[in-house]
């Protein structure tokens, strides 16, 4: 027997993968993975058996909901399903892939739709954050086209604006889960930090490193994925986060001076090969760090510290991204960050999975109707 599910493939960001309401899948977590590893035809190097591109980025899932916090429209759980081994996990956010949770949300009658531009306030599952997305809305229906281009996707889409509010310390309870801006791993300088992304941030010169080499050139480069995957599982441990091993947290990322004293170059793992494009979550954790004194990042050419939103620009393998950054200057500490995504919706069907999972029938019927 095989099971039916109503299931919309989407482009959010830079990554790609199957968005579902929540009550289109089994309600218990374990039976959940179980039909999303069939779904994306994990674990198999092509996951040429399901819905996967072989590749971190296209190996994602959105879950939507609506939100059970009074103070929120949606709530969004993002799932990392491993290519190559039998692994999914819910732990991480995904800032690319939550581009295209509001659209989604507003298509399948979750939340209606102002006319000009729609706000939605989403609560992600997996931190427990609040980033506000605000999508264009003309005559009050959802939109996907526009002029907007965002680096490592071609041509041009509606633009998404998300705000994060509240993600430092989402995951760990703390921005810097040791106490620390800066501290030393294997004979190294690094930042451990929970800014929208738990993180290990890395000076690419301390490794030999101009910091603008190519993706494949870094994934080539086994001497250096065998230190940086050593050094990400000690981060792991100190962050409290525990054995890292089956997790994609915390990401690895190697910085470098960007190109003007308001850029910053950064090479960012998924964790354990790097991103060709760069994690918006990511994104803002690296501003972030940017701006705040005694970090990697801000010993990269960070500018003094002044109130108020600052912009920089994350240098990526496939071009760049604005990140705006609000600054208070009494605690040292950014308040907010928000950036610009596009989304797409690629295609919308019947989802066929080997097995039979506890799916509500009625359900089916109707979407299937």
């Amino acid at each position: 027997m095989e099971t039916v599910i109503p299931c919309v493939l989407m482009r959010g960001g830079t990554s790609r993968g199957p968005f579902f309401l929540g009550d289109w899948l089994p309600a218990d977590p374990a039976e959940r993975d179980r039909l999303l590893l069939l779904a994306m035809g994990s674990p198999h190097a092509l996951q040429v058996d399901g819905l996967g591109g072989g590749n971190s980025l296209t190996s994602k899932v959105a879950i939507v909901s609506r939100s059970s916090r009074a103070d929120c429209d949606i709530d969004y759980l993002f799932a990392q399903v491993s290519v190559d081994r039998a692994s999914v996990d819910t732990r991480p956010n995904c800032g690319n892939m939550l581009s295209g949770a509001a659209p989604f949300a507003i298509d399948e009658g979750l939340i209606a739709a102002r006319d000009g531009v729609t706000a939605v306030r989403v609560h992600n599952v997996n931190t427990g954050a609040v980033i506000e997305a605000v999508v264009q809305t003309p005559d009050g229906r959802i939109t996907y086209e526009g002029e907007t281009r965002i680096d490592g996707v071609p041509g041009t889409a509606a633009p998404v604006r998300l705000n994060f509010q509240d993600a430092w310390g989402a995951v760990t309870g703390s921005l810097f889960p040791t106490g620390h801006r800066l501290e030393t791993i294997e004979g190294l300088p690094v930042t451990l930090i929970d800014a929208a992304m738990p993180m290990v941030l890395m000076r690419a010169a301390d490794f030999g490193l101009r910091g603008d080499e190519t993706a494949a050139q870094l994934d080539s480069n086994t001497a250096l994925l065998e230190r940086i995957a050593r050094i990400r599982l000690e981060a792991g441990a100190r962050m409290g986060l525990g054995d890292v091993s089956d997790s994609v947290i915390p990401k690895p990322v190697l910085l470098a001076p960007g190109e003007t004293r308001a850029s910053i170059r950064s090479r960012y793992f998924t964790p354990h090969a790097c991103h060709r494009a760069h994690a918006a979550t990511g994104a803002v954790g690296v501003a972030s760090a940017f701006f705040m004194p005694g970090t990697v990042a801000h010993l990269c050419g960070g500018p003094d510290v002044q109130d108020g939103y600052r912009t920089v620009r994350i240098e990526h393998p496939s071009g760049g991204m604005d990140i705006d950054v609000a600054l208070d200057v009494s605690s040292g500490l950014v308040r907010a960050a928000g950036l610009v995504r596009t989304a797409r919706k690629i295609m919308k069907g019947m989802l066929y999975v080997p097995g039979q999972y506890q799916i509500s029938s009625q359900l089916l019927q109707r979407e299937a109707a």
